[in-house]
Parts: structure tokens; sequence; C-alpha cells
């Protein structure tokens, strides 16, 4: 199978491998979803039983349910195959999904409304097997895996930039239950598409030789690195919502947080295109050290110059430094987890990611709460200090 040269990849080039095109389209395709379907489900709720704490509730139980499933559904999937595990997963999802809608739609018991979205927790980690796909495929191509895991990276924050606008607009122009059930055709759809893409599939392994990803060496930093990411991502979206609402530009919020996706994006794309310097544990650090840096911006912009367009403009900035950081970060997650655990290593980021964003989610809510505004915002940058300094003290791993 032709790869990218060496000496000069290129995202075209990248591109060039038979069948990456096409599992890249299934896999975009099903990733949007993600991003809508937070969103789809607090206005689809909020909407018709007037109540954004039921609403936030089973949001968060979701989320729950996903960091213990999602682990489970990658292990199965390293061991019986992608296409064997992601679809019959996708299927329980998507009617987890349309469950949801019915029982919203037709006024069901509160309790219907928590059961029907812990089903949506099977949904798999579409971009942690099309990151597996890009490792295995690459193996012997080390810059040219930096740069299929910088575009992943890009994918992922476009998808979470556009999935929560279009779930707005479907949810606001046609019915309440309108993400909701567009997100459930679209995920089956392009998993879909995926899963038939059997060529660029990595071998199951069903009987796995490595031990737990959890106990390879360096993964147990590697994890909690993740959880104080995420919470950078879930108390920053907290705290700029809050201080837009009390600005009096609610519906500003999710435009400003666009602003940081945007950066984010764009920032993934530029950071895969030069060779990369030094070991990938130094680069972590470095991005580490960058990402706290950035992230007292919007702190800074918002106690001191109590202006949204500042605030915006400091997103921006802060923004750039979080793709550099994920990239990094899951190429460690490749080289230390088990090639025949590869899924579930890669599930295992994004478990902690959950974890840190619901954990974020809860604690800058809170201090939104009981203090001004713009406190909120010291919640993700101690939460980057807290990534610096677990990244600092971790011990170089092979």
């Amino acid at each position: 199978m032709p790869r990218p040269t060496p000496q000069q990849p290129t995202y075209h080039r990248l591109f060039t491998l038979p069948g990456t095109r096409a599992f890249t389209a299934g896999n975009l395709i099903a990733r949007l979803p993600a991003g809508m379907f937070s969103v789809s489900t607090v206005v689809m709720i909020a909407g018709t039983r007037g109540s954004y704490a039921l609403a936030g509730a089973v949001t968060a139980t979701g989320l729950a349910a996903t960091a213990i499933t999602a682990p489970w559904i990658a292990r199965l999937t390293d061991r019986h195959g992608q296409s064997r595990t992601a679809v019959p997963a996708t299927a329980v999802a998507a009617l987890g999904s349309l469950s949801l809608l019915l029982c919203v739609h037709y006024g069901a018991p509160d309790w219907t409304l928590f059961a029907a979205y812990t089903a949506t927790a099977t949904t798999p980690n579409t971009g942690g097997m099309s990151r597996a796909r890009w490792a295995h495929l690459l193996a012997d191509d080390p810059e040219a895996l930096h740069m299929a895991n910088s575009f992943e990276q890009a994918a992922d924050e476009l998808c979470f930039m556009l999935g929560p606008a279009l779930a707005a607009f479907l949810c606001g122009t046609f019915l309440p239950e309108a993400g909701t059930l567009v997100g459930a055709v679209l995920l089956v759809t392009g998993i879909l598409i995926f899963t038939a893409q059997r060529a660029t599939e990595p071998p199951p392994s069903p009987t796995p030789k490595g031990s737990s990803p959890l106990r390879a060496p360096g993964i147990p930093p590697l994890i909690a690195g993740f959880i104080a990411t995420g919470a950078v991502f879930g108390a920053m979206e907290v705290a700029t919502l809050a201080y837009a609402d009390a600005a009096g530009h609610r519906t500003a919020g999710g435009a400003v947080l666009a602003l940081q996706a945007a950066g984010s994006c764009a920032a993934g794309l530029l950071y895969g295109r030069p060779k990369p310097a030094g070991s990938p544990q130094h680069r972590l650090r470095s991005c580490l050290l960058a990402m706290s840096t950035l992230m007292s911006l919007p702190l800074l912009a918002a106690s001191t110059l109590d202006s949204l367009p500042a605030l915006a403009t400091a997103l921006l900035l802060a923004g750039m430094a979080t793709a550099p950081t994920m990239i990094t970060a899951m190429t460690l997650v490749q080289h230390r987890t088990p090639e025949d655990r590869l899924n579930e290593g890669m599930s295992l980021a994004v478990t902690g990611l959950l974890l840190g964003i619901a954990c974020g989610s809860a604690t800058g809510g809170w201090v939104a709460e009981h203090a001004p505004p713009t406190a909120a915002f010291a919640v993700p940058t101690a939460a980057a200090a807290a990534a610096l300094l677990i990244g600092t003290l971790s011990k170089e791993t092979p």
C-alpha cells in the first residue's frame, strides 16, 4: 500500500492512501452529531418541559454513562473489529435517541428521559476509531502520523464548532425534536459509510496479548492530563455563557465559544505541517506551558476590560494552544498503548476528557452562580495549570 513520502508529508498526500477519503468522510458525518446531541437535548427538554435543571441532569447522566461504557465498547472493538462492533453499538445509541425524542414529545415521565438518554452511551468513539486507522496505516511513518493526528484534532474542533450551531438552527427553525432526529440519522449514516471501508480497518485481536492500557507505562499520567484538559473545556464553556448572559448578550455566548474552536482548528492544521521537533513528551510539556499561559487571557480580558469583544479575542488566542496539546497527547497514547488495544487506549483518553468536562462544568457553574461572572474564568486557568503540573512531573517514557 503506498504511503506519503516520509521526507515531505502533506495533507494532500495523506489522503492518497486508498480508502482514507471514504473512511474520513464517513467518520466526519458520524462525528458531527457529537456536537449536536447535548445542545439538542437541552433545547428539546427545556423547551417542552420548561426546566433547564432537568435538561442538565439528563445530559449529565448520559455523560457519566458514556464515561463508563466507552472503554468497554472500545475493548470489544479491539477484539472483534470496528465494523462488527460499531454498527450494533450505533443502532442501540440511535434507538436511545429516538426513544428520548418520543418520550419528550408524548410527555412521558421524567425518569424515562434518563433511561432513554443513557442508552446513547453506546455511541462508538468515532474519533478514536479514525485515529486507530491512521496509526495502523502509518505505523512506519511518524511524520505522516503526526499530520494525520493534527487533521483529526482539527476535525474534532470543526464538528464541535458546527454541531451546536446546526442543532440550534434545526430546533429553532423546525421542531424542538429536529436536532435529535437529524443527529441520529447522521450518526447511523456516517458509521455505515465508515465501517464499509474494510481495507483500512485495523485487524481485530480476539485474544489480546497486551495488558490493559491503564497498566502501560506512562498512560496513567496522560489520562490525568486529559481529565485536567477536559476541565479547561467544560469550565471555559460555562464561564463564557454565564459572562455573556450577565452582560445581556445570552445569544452571543455560543458564537464567542465558536471562536475558541476556530482558533484551535486553525492551530491544529498548522501544527501538523512542520516536522515534529524533539520527543513527544518534550513537545507535550511545551504545549501545556503554552495552554496554561494563554488560558489566563480570558480571565484577564473579562476582569480588566469587561468587554465581550475583548473576551472573544482572548478565546480565539487561547484556543490556539488546545489543539497542539491534544494532538501531542493523543500521539503519546498511540505510542504507549499496546498495539492490540489501540481503540481502548483512545477511548480511555476520551473518557478522561469527558470526566474532566463534567467536573469543569460543575465547578465553573458553581463559581459563576456564587461569585461574580468573571470569577468563573479562574477555573479553566487553574485546570490548565494543573495539566501543566501533571505533564511536568511525569517521567519520560520511551
